[in-house]
């Protein structure tokens, strides 16, 4: 069972390899593509044209975006939980820049999310064509991200309504002592996840957006929750889809995320004690060039030999947040590092279906996202590297 959902999750261990994949495997393993990063605006704009590409490219042709382009099998179907919390994403970059067109693009995803919302306002998880289709809880939280961000932005009552369905839905689905048992994914390993905290963050959105209905108290208790699987070291157990003794970063960088954001709706300063925990933690794994293990035990050890691009950009962020409210250098520092390190694996040119796409992994035969270019991984690249502007001056997109 456990090698189906990693097969699911990350790719085949042995996939018929084409062409393509041979030789982006050839140049990967020759060194990263650039010896200097290229500039954050360069590679922003990029990574914003593939993202776009995935729109339109979805195999499914849905109006939401494909999952991944991959070397092996081209272009996936749309995939609902990362479209949902794309959409925030593309609002945000509509109105630094004005750019109309990425409005449209951001209401094409709604309306299409509102569209395939179950009754009872849960989402599946998955691929759109994936089975069984079941209401999921971490695919609910992530996309509840993008309706809390289009109900505020957007002159649309359904979006409103769909939001509240999701809200409501993930408030009193929650176990008494905080955790989400009841509807898990059937795309990861059983068992607890304190990940989930990147749930509670869609709970703080709707909080912000309609105030009053329980939504970020449930959140605040998910978080509590999570807060018991923190060791002393600033690890955490339970957080993984498929190997919690060595966490992906991707996983790690969800859960500091929902702490942060447990704090910034509270400001309780246990959960900015326990993010910092976190973070300081982990900052001796990320080395002076800014490469970061794709998995880490809990002495913060690198299990693998390949970087989760994603995983890194997601704590870049992080650190970003913390470094705003703390004041440290290092933590703006170690964020500068991360970013630069993923910017230096940036293709800018090449094939458009590549080109300013973010790979699962580093080399692009690591275990994550294996042989991918994956949505998630370009939305919290651009994401991350937006903060790094803003606090460093730069200007907008």
């Amino acid at each position: 069972m456990l090698n189906k959902l990693k097969s699911a999750l990350f790719g085949s261990a042995k996939p018929v390899l084409t062409e393509l994949a041979i030789s982006e495997q050839k140049l990967d393993h020759q060194g990263l593509p650039h010896d200097v990063p290229p500039r954050h605006q360069e590679a922003i704009n990029a990574a914003l044209t593939w993202l776009c590409a995935a729109q339109d490219n979805s195999a499914s042709a849905d109006g939401g975006v494909a999952r991944d382009y991959s070397l092996i099998k081209g272009w996936a179907t749309s995939y609902p939980e990362t479209t949902g919390y794309i959409i925030p994403t593309f609002i945000d970059l509509a109105k630094r820049t004005g750019n109309e067109t990425l409005h449209e693009r951001a209401r094409r995803m709604l309306d299409w999310c509102v569209k395939i919302q179950f009754p009872e306002g849960g989402f599946q998880g998955g691929k759109i064509d994936a089975t069984p289709k079941v209401p999921v809880t971490f695919n609910t939280g992530q996309i509840l991200l993008g309706l809390a961000a289009g109900a505020r932005q957007y002159d649309d009552p359904s979006y409103l309504q769909a939001m509240h369905k999701a809200a409501a839905w993930l408030r009193d689905d929650l176990d008494a002592d905080g955790c989400w048992r009841k509807h898990p994914t059937p795309f990861a390993a059983p068992g607890e996840k304190a990940y989930e905290t990147h749930v509670a963050w869609g709970l703080f959105e709707a909080e912000r957006v309609a105030p009053g209905h329980g939504y970020g108290e449930a959140g605040l208790r998910q978080v509590d929750w999570a807060l018991t699987k923190l060791t002393a070291n600033g690890w955490f157990a339970s957080n993984c889809l498929t190997n919690p003794k060595a966490p992906l970063t991707h996983t790690i960088g969800y859960v500091l995320r929902g702490v942060i954001e447990g704090y910034l709706l509270s400001r309780r300063p246990d959960f900015l004690a326990a993010a910092r925990k976190t973070a300081d933690g982990l900052l001796p794994a990320i080395q002076a060039d800014g490469r970061l293990p794709g998995r880490l035990d809990a002495s913060w050890q690198g299990a693998v030999n390949y970087v989760c691009l994603t995983g890194s950009v997601q704590i870049a962020h992080c650190l970003f947040l913390l470094y705003r409210e703390t004041g440290k250098q290092t933590y703006l520092e170690a964020g500068c590092k991360l970013t630069a390190y993923v910017r230096r694996t940036v293709r800018l040119d090449g094939p458009s279906d590549q080109k300013g796409g973010i790979k699962g992994s580093f080399p692009v035969d690591g275990g994550y996202g294996q042989w991918e270019y994956l949505n998630w991984a370009a939305k919290f690249f651009i994401d991350a590297h937006l903060l790094e502007m803003d606090i460093q001056g730069e200007g907008h997109a």
